[in-house]
């Protein structure tokens, strides 16, 4: 690439569905002494701003026609864009049939991707996939040693800015720039149809799987300060809320790691239905170290923090609706990288403006754990895809297996404990008492080890705040996959539970029951596991 390779530009092409900044940039191109080739509404606005300009269909002498399907499908366009500027067979051609060349291509595609989130007809989509606008794109892009293209308006700017540095011209690099950007543009403009058409046709894993997403912004780096990083996000008609439709008040920029553990946090947080009251979760690693629910969301924040407060220093907070002044006020008391909630009152916004390293985030409103959706994950040489785990245990489903059934808040806490199990790395053991975390597991190679690591934080727990007995006497807990043994469950009795939830399922389920009803505790059977790797 050789930056010094300026290339005039004498004549444009501009043909538009986003009409932002058209005329000023039209006017432009004619004060530099252009000929600007136009269609439909691109042409009219134009020419009613005083823009001289000229239609397509007399540039090419052929009829637009079939409705606009067909206008710019043509050799005098395409030969116009596709020419070599430096070999003489191809300007042996152009002199021949007459095509002019065009040094400029000005494309936004037809809304197909806005159509489709309003929620239109079949047919409307149809008629709202471009084909010309592509085809052109491709062959400017193609020929970009010599053309110009533009696909957003935003790039209006650098174009006006490099004719006026070049003498009406536009540097190789920038034409390079904007070719890589146009190539992207109807890479992920083909992909929003395929994924569509397979959406139509119910096919949720296609023979092609095209992956498209808008890059927010890079990062500083990625989970370590070797690796580098950035953050994009996807289009969807109905946006999951979270951290990519969330708004970022203050703080510095988050990290990548901020970014993956405020996700975990709003994720988990958002199991617990607002309408049953305040809930809140605090992360660490993407794994919680406390979660709970409160008559109010100070009560649910302190109830959450007992659990592990160590752990708790430098992590996430997620609030399952609106920051008060009263619940921030708490929170500024200990270091906290980021607070997420749906909202926050004007108190909140005071108590945590004086926090200038906290980044608090506003989501507008809380994540269905029920969406269907589909999560990705890399793997050398590929990705696995599979379905958004929105499996949701309700009382319904639960199986009593033992002698004793549970109590009513037994049962409470029983969902509450295999809801927050869900959201916890494999193997994932969590007791909980009174609608609140008071020991978790997470990530051990053995269920006992979770267990046993799991009552050892909740005794250091207790110690820490200043009880006398272990908060997991009385408890209940939740085990994300079935006991393959009775020790775990063994385990979790010395730690003082009185009942139990588990998938069930294993060979040795009748040796598991047994083993519950020997130590006198309740047990129930969800059919349904949590692993989470």
């Amino acid at each position: 690439m050789n930056d010094s390779a300026n290339t005039p530009i004498k004549r444009a092409l501009l043909s538009v569905s986003d009409k932002t900044g058209l005329i000023e940039f039209g006017q432009f191109l004619a004060s530099q002494g252009v000929e600007i080739l136009s269609t439909g509404g691109s042409a009219k606005a134009l020419a009613d701003a005083g823009v001289p300009v000229k239609e397509v269909a007399e540039h090419t002498g052929f009829p637009e026609m079939m409705d606009g399907r067909v206008k710019t499908l043509h050799p005098k366009i395409h030969g116009g864009l596709l020419a070599l500027r430096d070999n003489d067979k191809h300007l042996g051609s152009m002199k021949e049939q007459d095509i002019g060349g065009i040094d400029l291509l000005c494309v936004n595609l037809y809304p197909f991707e806005e159509t489709v989130e309003k929620g239109a007809d079949f047919a409307t989509c149809i008629e709202n996939i471009d084909i010309g606008g592509p085809a052109m794109i491709r062959s400017a892009s193609k020929n970009h040693a010599f053309v110009t293209v533009v696909v957003e308006a935003s790039d209006y700017e650098g174009v006006m800015a490099s004719m006026k540095e070049n003498a009406g011209a536009t540097s190789a690099s920038l034409r390079t720039k904007l070719a890589a950007k146009a190539f992207a543009r109807t890479g992920s403009y083909d992909a929003a149809i395929s994924a569509w058409f397979a959406d139509q046709l119910g096919e949720t894993y296609p023979e092609r799987m095209n992956i498209t997403a808008t890059k927010r912004q890079e990062l500083r780096y990625g989970e370590n300060p070797h690796q580098d990083a950035a953050f994009y996000v996807t289009r969807n008609a109905t946006p999951r809320r979270g951290i990519a439709t969330a708004t970022q008040l203050q703080g510095k920029e988050l990290s990548y790691n901020n970014l993956n553990d405020t996700d975990a946090a709003f994720e988990l947080v958002s199991e617990f239905d607002p309408k049953d009251g305040p809930a809140v979760a605090i992360i660490k690693h993407a794994n919680p170290c406390g979660v709970a629910r409160g008559n109010s969301y100070l009560e649910a924040y302190n109830k959450a923090l007992i659990c592990d407060q160590t752990s708790a220093f430098g992590g996430i907070i997620a609030l399952n609706g609106m920051l008060d002044g009263e619940t921030a006020e708490e929170i500024s008391k200990i270091f906290t990288e980021v607070v997420i909630a749906t909202d926050a009152d004007e108190k909140a916004r005071e108590i945590m403006s004086a926090k200038k390293n906290l980044r608090l985030l506003l989501t507008g409103g809380i994540a269905d754990p029920r969406d269907a959706g589909q999560t990705i994950k890399s793997v050398a040489g590929g990705y696995l895809v599979q379905g958004r785990d929105n499996g949701k245990v309700t009382l319904d489903d639960l199986k009593v297996v033992t002698k004793r059934k549970p109590s009513e808040q037994e049962l409470n806490d029983l969902l509450f404990a295999f809801n927050v199990c869900k959201h916890v790395k494999s193997n994932a053991i969590i007791y909980v008492k009174d609608g609140a975390t008071v020991g978790i597991g997470a990530g051990q190679m053995s269920r006992v080890d979770s267990a046993r690591t799991a009552a050892r934080k909740a005794l250091d727990a207790s110690e820490a705040a200043g009880l006398e007995i272990p908060m997991t006497e009385g408890s209940v807990v939740a085990s994300d996959a079935f006991f393959p043994f009775a020790d775990g469950l063994l385990s979790a009795a010395e730690a003082g539970v009185t009942a139990v939830i588990q998938p069930g399922g294993s060979i040795r389920d009748d040796e598991i029951i047994a083993a519950a009803d020997e130590q006198g505790l309740a047990m129930v059977l969800t059919g349904m596991r949590h692993f989470r790797h």
